[in-house]
C-alpha cells in the first residue's frame, strides 16, 4: 500500500513539473526543450502502456529545441503537459499545435476523453492521403482547445521510416497567420528561380540543340520536385490522394536528379575526353541513381531513402571534385561550374547533416539545400550561356536519333507482342462462359433417356466440346505465362492422392485405344509433401496427354522415385514412358510453341503444338528440370525433376468449416436449399437445372446485391457464388455473406472462369469454403455439394432448416 501510494504521488507530481504554463498575450511558444521524449525501440506500445505510471519514469525531458532522432526505426511518443493561464478572465480559446516537418510517415494525437483516460484524436502524416488532416497544411497542425487554469497532458506518436524530427511550436490562431506570408515569400522565390532557370534553359535548348541543355532541364526539374516533395507541396497540390507515391517520390527523385546531374556534369565537362577516370565514376554514379530509382518503387521506403541520402553525399563531392579537375586543365565554363556546386554543396550537406541528426532543425538548416539549388541553377545557367558560342561545333546526333527510333520501334514490337497476349486471354477467358452452356446442357442430356442413335450424337458432342474446352485452357494457360501472371504456390498435398488423381483421369482414355496404363509409384516415398501440387499435376497431364494421343498399342508407364534427398528437401522424379512412335527431332524445336512433329495439312495427329512449351514453362517455374529420350517407332521418355519438401511437423489450427469427403449423407438433397447468384442468364439455367436434377431446392440471384437482400429474408444451406458479376463481384459478396449474422458457416462455393490465375488464393482469402472451375460437370457439382451440404448437420442459425 505504501509503494502504490508513492508511486501514484510521483505520477502526480512529475505531470505538475512538466507544465508549460502560457497567457493570452502568448503569441508562438517553441516546446523543443518542454516536450518529454519516450522511444518505443519495439514499436508495440499503445497509449495506454504509455500512459500507465510504469512508462511515465521512461520519459526524459529534451533539451534541445528540436527532436533530431536522425534514421531510427524506434516509435517516438512526445508528451506535453499545458497550462493556459490567461491574465484575465476569458473562458476556452484554442489554439494551433504545429510539427513542422512534413516528411514524417505516421503522427496519432492523443488527448484525454471524459472517462480520464487518453483517445485518439488525429492520426494524419504523409503515408495517408492528404484528406487526413484536420487542418490543409504543407506542415502538421491540430487544433487545441484549452481551458483556463487546467492543466492538459497530450500525446504524440511519431513514426517513420526517413529521418525523425519534430520542430513543435504552439501557436495563437492569428500568430500562425500573420506568419505564414513570410514563409511562402521565402519558398517562392526559391521555387520561382527554378522555374525560371527551367524555362529559359529550355528555350536556350530549343534553339540550339546543345544536349547539354536537355540533361541540365532535367536536373532542374529533378530537383525541384524533390523540394517540392519534401517540403510536403507535392502532397498537399499534386499527389493528395496518393500516399505511396509521397514517400517513394523523394528518393526516386534525389536518384533522377543524381542521374540527370552526372549525365550533364560529362557532356559540359567533357568528362570523356579530359578525365576517364572521373567519367568512369560520373557513369558509376549514374548507375546507382538509376538503380536507387528501382529501389525506391520496389523495396521499402526507409531502404530506398538511406540509399539515396547516401548517394546525394557523394554525388556532390564528385561533381565538385570533377569542376576543379576541369578548372585545372584549363576550362574557362569550370569556374561558373565550381561556383555553382560549391553553393549547392554547402547548402545540401547542411541539409544532410540535418537530416543524419547532427545539425538542429532550424529554418536555416531545412531550407539551406533548396537556397543552395536556387543559387546553383542561377550560376549554371550563366556557365551554359557563356558557352553558346562553342555550339556551331557540336556533332550532330544522327546515331542517338536513330537509336531512338529503334527504341521506339523495339517499344511497338514489344507492346504489340503485348497486346496478342492480352487479346488471346480475353478470347479464351469469354469462351469459357458459352462454353459452360454447352457442356453443362451436354451433361444434362446423360440424364434424360435417349435412343442409341442420339446417345452417340450426344457423346460425340460432350467430347467434342470437352477437347474446345482443353484447348481454350491451353491457351489461357500459355497467355498467362507469357504475361508472368502465374507464380508457385507451396502448400502440403497427398502425393499418392495426386497421382491416383491422375490415374483415374487418364487410365480410361488410355483403355479406350486399347493401351495399357501403368503406375510405379516408389512405396519408400512420404506421403504428405509440400509444394504446388496443381502445376505439377498439369505439366504431368500434358506429357500422359501426349503419350496416349502418340501411341496406338503397348502401353503408357508413369514412374514416381527419388532422385536424391537434401536435408528437408525432396527431389522427386517422374518418367513418363510410352511405345508410340517416337521422333528424331532436337529439343530446341521441340518445345517451342505452336509446334508440331508432322505441321503439314494430312498430319494424323491433331493439336495445337503448345503442350510441351507449357509443360516446360511449368516445371521451369516450379524450379525443376525436363529432359527427354526418343527413338523412332521405339517410344519416348520423358523425365521430369522437381524439388519439393517435407512438411514440418506441426498442428495448424483451421479456422474455416471443412470439407467432408466421401462421408456419409446426413440429410436429403431434397431438404436443402441451394443460391445461385450468377449475372448470366444460360449459366444460370444450366446449373440450376443440373441442381434441380439432383434433387436441391433452388433459389436464384443475378449479381450480389439481390443475394443478400434475399439472404436477409430466408436462409439456405449452400450459395453457389460466380467471380464475375455486375453490382458486386464474387469476391466482395463472400465477404459481405459472412458478414451476415448466422452465415459465418453457411458453405459458400466459387465458381469461377479461371483455372490458372490465382483465383484459388483469392476465393479462400475472400472467405468462400470452395470453389469449382467453369464448365461445371454434373458429378464434379454433385460430389461437392454432397460432400459440403448433405454430409453436414443442418446449421443452428443461418442456412435453411431442414424439413
Amino acid at each position: 500500500m505504501y509503494r502504490l501510494l508513492l508511486l501514484v504521488l510521483s505520477f502526480v507530481f512529475s505531470s505538475l513539473v512538466g507544465a508549460v504554463t502560457f497567457d493570452e498575450q502568448t503569441r508562438m511558444l517553441p516546446l523543443g526543450q518542454s516536450m518529454y521524449v519516450f522511444e518505443d525501440v519495439r514499436g508495440d506500445a499503445s497509449i495506454d502502456d504509455v500512459a500507465s505510471p510504469a512508462v511515465q519514469g521512461s520519459f526524459r525531458l529534451h533539451d534541445k529545441p528540436v527532436l533530431n532522432a536522425g534514421y531510427s526505426r524506434s516509435v517516438f511518443w512526445l508528451r506535453l503537459d499545458l497550462e493556459y493561464r490567461p491574465v484575465q478572465a476569458q473562458g476556452d480559446r484554442n489554439w494551433l499545435l504545429e510539427l513542422a516537418y512534413p516528411p514524417l510517415d505516421h503522427i496519432e494525437l492523443y488527448v484525454p476523453d471524459e472517462q480520464g483516460s487518453f483517445a485518439l484524436a488525429q492520426r494524419t502524416g504523409d503515408a495517408l492521403p492528404f484528406d487526413t488532416r484536420q487542418i490543409r497544411q504543407n506542415n502538421y497542425l491540430f487544433e487545441l482547445n484549452l481551458e483556463p487554469g487546467q492543466n492538459k497532458r497530450i500525446y504524440l506518436r511519431l513514426e517513420s521510416q526517413g529521418s525523425i524530427q519534430a520542430p513543435l511550436t504552439l501557436w495563437a490562431p492569428n500568430a500562425y497567420l500573420e506568419e505564414q506570408p513570410g514563409r511562402i515569400y521565402v519558398l517562392g522565390i526559391i521555387y520561382g528561380v527554378l522555374l525560371v532557370m527551367l524555362v529559359y534553359n529550355l528555350f536556350i535548348f530549343l534553339s540550339v540543340r546543345d544536349t547539354s541543355y536537355l540533361y541540365y532541364i532535367l536536373y532542374i526539374a529533378s530537383f525541384g520536385l524533390y523540394q517540392v516533395s519534401v517540403n510536403g507541396a507535392g502532397i498537399e497540390y499534386f499527389w493528395p490522394d496518393n500516399p505511396w507515391w509521397a514517400n517513394a517520390a523523394t528518393p526516386f527523385l534525389i536518384g533522377s536528379a543524381a542521374l540527370f546531374g552526372c549525365q550533364f556534369a560529362r557532356s559540359f565537362l567533357h568528362t570523356a575526353e579530359h578525365s576517364r577516370w572521373v567519367d568512369r565514376l560520373l557513369l558509376l554514379l549514374m548507375a546507382c541513381g538509376a538503380a536507387v530509382m528501382i529501389l525506391a518503387l520496389s523495396v521499402s521506403y526507409a531502404t530506398a531513402l538511406r540509399l539515396a541520402t547516401y548517394l546525394a553525399l557523394l554525388f556532390t563531392v564528385v561533381i565538385f571534385a570533377a569542376g576543379i579537375l576541369a578548372w585545372l586543365r584549363g576550362m574557362r565554363v569550370a569556374r561558373y561550374f565550381i561556383f555553382a556546386w560549391t553553393a549547392f554543396l554547402v547548402g545540401g550537406l547542411v541539409n544532410t547533416l540535418m537530416v543524419l541528426g547532427y545539425l538542429p532543425n532550424v529554418f536555416l538548416t531545412m531550407y539551406a539545400s533548396q537556397i543552395g539549388s536556387a543559387l546553383e541553377v542561377s550560376l549554371l545557367s550563366l556557365a551554359l550561356a557563356d558557352r553558346i558560342n562553342a555550339m556551331k561545333e557540336e556533332r550532330t546526333r544522327i546515331l542517338q536519333e536513330a537509336g531512338r527510333k529503334l527504341e521506339e520501334l523495339n517499344q511497338e514490337l514489344a507492346d504489340s507482342n503485348r497486346f496478342k497476349d492480352e487479346f488471346l486471354a480475353t478470347v479464351t477467358h469469354e469462351l469459357r462462359t458459352p462454353m459452360n452452356g454447352v457442356i453443362g446442357s451436354l451433361e444434362l442430356m446423360q440424364t434424360v433417356k435417349m435412343d442409341v442413335e442420339l446417345e452417340q450424337y450426344q457423346k460425340t458432342a460432350a467430347a467434342s466440346a470437352r477437347d474446345m474446352m482443353r484447348m481454350v485452357n491451353d491457351i489461357l494457360a500459355l497467355t498467362e505465362l507469357q504475361a508472368g501472371k502465374l507464380y508457385p504456390r507451396r502448400e502440403a498435398f497427398s502425393l499418392r492422392g495426386l497421382f491416383d488423381g491422375l490415374r483415374a483421369q487418364y487410365a480410361p482414355r488410355a483403355e479406350d485405344k486399347g493401351l495399357t496404363f501403368a503406375l510405379e509409384l516408389d512405396d519408400n516415398l512420404p506421403d504428405i509433401l509440400e509444394g504446388d501440387a496443381a502445376k505439377l499435376a498439369q505439366a504431368l497431364g500434358y506429357l500422359l496427354d501426349n503419350a496416349i494421343k502418340f501411341t496406338s498399342e503397348g502401353g503408357v508407364t508413369l514412374q514416381v522415385g527419388r532422385a536424391g534427398s537434401q536435408g528437408s528437401n525432396l527431389p522427386l522424379s517422374v518418367v513418363v514412358s510410352d511405345t508410340g512412335i517416337g521422333f528424331a527431332h532436337g529439343e530446341g524445336d521441340l518445345y517451342q510453341r505452336f509446334h508440331q512433329l508432322d505441321g503439314s495439312m494430312t498430319r494424323k495427329y491433331g493439336g495445337l503444338g503448345i503442350g510441351l512449351a507449357i509443360c516446360r514453362q511449368l516445371v521451369d517455374l516450379l524450379g525443376g528440370s525436363l529432359g527427354h529420350e526418343s527413338q523412332p517407332g521405339v517410344g519416348s521418355r520423358f523425365r521430369l525433376n522437381v524439388p519439393l519438401t517435407l512438411p514440418e511437423q506441426q498442428s495448424v489450427p483451421v479456422a474455416r468449416p471443412q470439407r467432408v469427403p466421401s462421408g456419409t449423407a446426413l440429410r436429403q438433397a431434397q431438404q436443402c436449399t441451394v443460391l445461385i447468384v450468377e449475372d448470366n442468364a444460360i449459366n444460370q439455367l444450366v446449373t440450376r437445372g443440373m441442381l434441380l436434377k439432383l434433387g436441391y431446392r433452388v433459389r436464384t440471384a443475378d449479381n450480389g446485391a439481390e443475394a443478400l437482400d434475399l439472404l436477409r429474408g430466408e436462409g439456405v444451406d449452400a450459395v453457389l457464388l460466380d467471380c464475375q458479376m455486375p453490382v458486386m463481384d464474387g469476391f466482395a459478396t463472400c465477404r459481405a455473406i459472412r458478414a451476415l449474422p448466422g452465415f459465418a458457416e453457411v458453405p459458400v462455393l466459387a465458381i469461377t472462369a479461371h483455372s490458372h490465375s490465382g483465383d484459388r488464393e483469392r476465393c479462400l482469402a475472400a472467405g468462400m469454403s470452395d470453389y469449382l472451375a467453369k464448365p461445371v460437370k454434373f458429378e464434379e457439382l454433385r460430389v461437392l455439394l454432397h460432400d459440403w451440404v448433405l454430409c453436414r448437420p443442418p446449421l443452428v442459425s443461418g442456412g435453411a432448416a431442414p424439413i
